[in-house]
Protein backbone atom coordinates (compact mmCIF):
# COMPACT_ATOMS: atom_id res chain seq x y z
CA UNK A 1 0.00 0.00 0.00
CA UNK A 2 1.26 3.31 -1.27
CA UNK A 3 1.88 6.43 1.63
CA UNK A 4 -1.07 8.92 0.90
CA UNK A 5 0.74 12.31 0.35
CA UNK A 6 0.34 15.20 1.96
CA UNK A 7 -2.04 18.09 0.18
CA UNK A 8 -0.07 20.25 -2.45
CA UNK A 9 1.09 23.60 -1.05
CA UNK A 10 1.95 25.02 -4.68
CA UNK A 11 1.01 24.24 -8.80
CA UNK A 12 3.25 22.27 -10.84
CA UNK A 13 3.43 25.62 -12.63
CA UNK A 14 6.14 26.31 -10.00
CA UNK A 15 7.88 23.71 -10.00
CA UNK A 16 10.91 24.60 -11.51
CA UNK A 17 10.72 28.20 -12.72
CA UNK A 18 15.03 29.32 -12.29
CA UNK A 19 16.51 30.19 -15.83
CA UNK A 20 19.49 27.74 -14.78
CA UNK A 21 17.25 24.75 -13.64
CA UNK A 22 14.54 24.94 -16.78
CA UNK A 23 18.33 24.85 -18.88
CA UNK A 24 19.35 21.75 -17.05
CA UNK A 25 15.81 20.36 -17.52
CA UNK A 26 16.06 20.57 -20.90
CA UNK A 27 19.11 19.35 -21.57
CA UNK A 28 18.56 15.68 -19.50
CA UNK A 29 20.93 16.94 -16.68
CA UNK A 30 18.20 17.45 -14.02
CA UNK A 31 15.33 14.90 -13.58
CA UNK A 32 14.92 15.67 -10.14
CA UNK A 33 14.02 18.83 -7.96
CA UNK A 34 13.49 19.36 -4.08
CA UNK A 35 11.08 22.22 -2.65
CA UNK A 36 10.13 22.66 0.93
CA UNK A 37 6.42 21.84 -0.19
CA UNK A 38 4.61 19.35 -2.57
CA UNK A 39 4.05 21.05 -6.15
CA UNK A 40 3.03 18.38 -8.11
CA UNK A 41 1.41 14.61 -8.27
CA UNK A 42 2.79 11.52 -9.52
CA UNK A 43 1.24 11.53 -13.25
CA UNK A 44 1.14 15.48 -13.19
CA UNK A 45 2.88 17.13 -16.62
CA UNK A 46 4.67 19.78 -16.65
CA UNK A 47 5.61 21.90 -19.21
CA UNK A 48 8.56 23.91 -19.94
CA UNK A 49 9.19 25.44 -23.13
CA UNK A 50 6.56 23.65 -24.84
CA UNK A 51 8.09 20.57 -23.68
CA UNK A 52 6.56 18.04 -21.35
CA UNK A 53 7.87 16.08 -18.70
CA UNK A 54 5.42 13.53 -15.99
CA UNK A 55 5.96 13.97 -12.82
CA UNK A 56 6.55 10.42 -12.24
CA UNK A 57 7.88 9.76 -7.95
CA UNK A 58 7.02 12.44 -5.02
CA UNK A 59 8.30 11.48 -1.44
CA UNK A 60 9.21 13.36 1.69
CA UNK A 61 13.51 13.35 2.41
CA UNK A 62 15.24 15.03 4.94
CA UNK A 63 18.46 16.86 3.48
CA UNK A 64 20.60 14.50 5.60
CA UNK A 65 19.37 11.56 3.34
CA UNK A 66 21.03 13.36 0.51
CA UNK A 67 23.42 11.48 -1.50
CA UNK A 68 25.81 12.04 -4.41
CA UNK A 69 23.26 9.87 -6.58
CA UNK A 70 20.31 12.97 -5.35
CA UNK A 71 22.51 15.41 -6.49
CA UNK A 72 23.41 14.45 -9.76
CA UNK A 73 19.70 13.97 -10.37
CA UNK A 74 19.53 17.98 -9.60
CA UNK A 75 22.27 18.48 -12.25
CA UNK A 76 24.77 19.30 -9.84
CA UNK A 77 28.15 16.92 -8.94
CA UNK A 78 28.13 16.02 -5.53
CA UNK A 79 25.77 17.29 -2.53
CA UNK A 80 28.05 19.67 -1.16
CA UNK A 81 27.84 21.25 -4.44
CA UNK A 82 23.75 21.10 -4.30
CA UNK A 83 23.93 22.64 -0.75
CA UNK A 84 26.25 25.53 -2.07
CA UNK A 85 23.83 26.19 -4.49
CA UNK A 86 21.11 26.32 -2.03
CA UNK A 87 21.98 28.40 0.53
CA UNK A 88 23.70 31.10 -2.39
CA UNK A 89 20.02 31.39 -3.15
CA UNK A 90 18.77 31.35 0.18
CA UNK A 91 21.43 32.74 2.22
CA UNK A 92 19.22 32.59 5.04
CA UNK A 93 18.28 29.42 5.11
CA UNK A 94 19.91 27.30 7.87
CA UNK A 95 20.86 23.33 6.00
CA UNK A 96 19.72 20.95 8.98
CA UNK A 97 20.40 17.51 7.90
CA UNK A 98 16.76 16.96 9.86
CA UNK A 99 14.68 19.42 7.30
CA UNK A 100 12.41 17.79 5.26
CA UNK A 101 12.08 18.70 1.70
CA UNK A 102 9.65 17.25 -1.27
CA UNK A 103 11.76 15.43 -4.05
CA UNK A 104 9.70 15.42 -7.15
CA UNK A 105 11.41 12.81 -10.02
CA UNK A 106 10.51 13.74 -13.54
CA UNK A 107 11.04 12.32 -17.20
CA UNK A 108 10.23 13.71 -20.76
CA UNK A 109 7.14 12.93 -22.32
CA UNK A 110 8.43 11.12 -25.48
CA UNK A 111 5.73 11.04 -28.28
Amino acid sequence: MKPSLQPKTCSIEKLVTMKEDVRKVLSGAKTAIRRNGRYADPGEIMDLEGRKFVVHTVYSQTLGELTDVDAKREGFTTVEEYKQSILAIHPKMPWLPKMRVWVHEFSEVID
